[in-house]
């Protein structure tokens, strides 16, 4: 898709929920050797994680953060045309999450309710969707609730976490712009690659086949992610879309408050920031805290880092989401007026 601009659509407001459970990735977790946990936490950057317990799903977090978020903004339920989910964590994988939360929110069954799934970059994409549909005049309020649960005890780089945006129809609001990508050639980078029907699930899938060195067993059905890929993708085509975007505002870093990058790993962010020149006061970071919270990183980073700063007037915002698919996207807009009420935890 082409670097775009969408007009009289106003960032109302975001909310952040986040599971209660926090684990440390050199008290809890693997390997064995507390010398080699420093370590690997010195490398990724992510000392603590959030994970939600057996029985909470994404949509339990992205439900409270919109009960929250309506509450702060005061929107009658009825006024609400459209709910969209971003997720790649869903309740079931038939029906639709967005259908289960269009009832659970006690929202009109007028609502437009769908899923899109998408993971990394899924925000930029998703704001983009709904506000299409905003600024093509037929919703005048909506909802984007975005996040996954995908966290493990023993995987120390992913974390859980839900939240929703509020965007709404006004022909005063400063233009959104955008610049969304893909390259599926890369699909095999970050993949789950059995329970789908190129490869339904089967009882061969429930044998673990390989014992890595921390005496962690893996299953054909883990999760496939190829760091080395994932680092020259993110790294080579980032800095280059932050570029195209600016380019097509016509605005200078200097004129950008907040460059917030999809939180993936300390090696990946710094050398997207340096290459970019980015001061690191710029580009806030929940890596030490949060860790990699698939597409809810960008707003978990916004509610977590900036939320003060983002309710005390007009800022200009930089979002920039990458990974599975392969895909990117970056959004450039304003937040003045919005509300954003302060990190749930649930």
């Amino acid at each position: 898709m082409p670097v775009s601009t969408l007009t009289n659509v106003r960032f109302a407001g975001l909310a952040t929920c986040v599971p209660k459970r926090i684990v440390s990735n050199i008290e809890d977790c693997r390997p064995r050797m507390r010398a080699e946990r420093e370590r690997l936490v010195r490398n990724i950057g992510i000392e603590f994680r959030r994970l939600c317990p057996e029985w909470q799903c994404f949509s339990d977090l992205a439900l409270i953060a919109a009960e929250t978020l309506l509450e702060r903004l005061r929107w009658r339920r009825e006024d609400i045309d459209a709910l969209i989910v971003v997720t790649q964590s869903p309740d079931y994988l038939i029906p639709a999450t967005a259908v289960i939360l269009q009832d659970r929110l006690g929202l009109s069954q007028t609502t437009a309710a769908f899923d899109v799934n998408l993971g990394c970059s899924g925000y930029p994409f998703g704001l983009n969707v709904l506000g299409s549909m905003i600024a093509a005049g037929g919703v005048r309020k909506g909802l984007l609730l975005v996040g996954d649960r995908c966290a493990r005890l023993n995987d120390p780089i992913f974390s859980d976490a839900g939240t929703a945006t509020a965007l709404e129809f006004d022909v005063s609001a400063p233009p959104m712009r955008f610049d969304l990508n893909s390259d599926g050639s890369g699909c095999k980078a970050i993949m789950l690659p059995v329970g789908g029907h190129r490869e339904p699930f089967g009882i061969q899938h429930m044998i673990p086949t390989r014992e890595d060195e921390n005496g962690d067993w893996h299953w054909p059905g883990d999760l496939v992610l190829d760091g080395p890929a994932v680092l020259s993708f993110s790294t080579q085509r980032v800095p280059p879309a932050v570029e195209r975007l600016l380019a097509y505002a016509n605005t200078t870093r200097e004129e950008v408050d907040y460059f917030v990058f999809h939180q993936a790993n300390r090696m990946i962010n710094e050398t997207i920031r340096k290459k970019l020149k980015l001061p690191e006061e710029k580009t806030p970071s929940t890596l030490r805290d949060f860790g990699n919270t698939s597409g809810a990183s960008l707003p978990v980073t916004m509610t977590a880092r900036l939320c003060e700063a983002l309710e005390s007037g007009r800022r200009r915002l930089l979002l920039c989401g990458f990974g599975i698919g392969l895909s990117w996207g970056s959004c450039l807009m304003e937040t003045e007026g919005a509300v954003f009420p302060k990190l749930i935890e649930a």
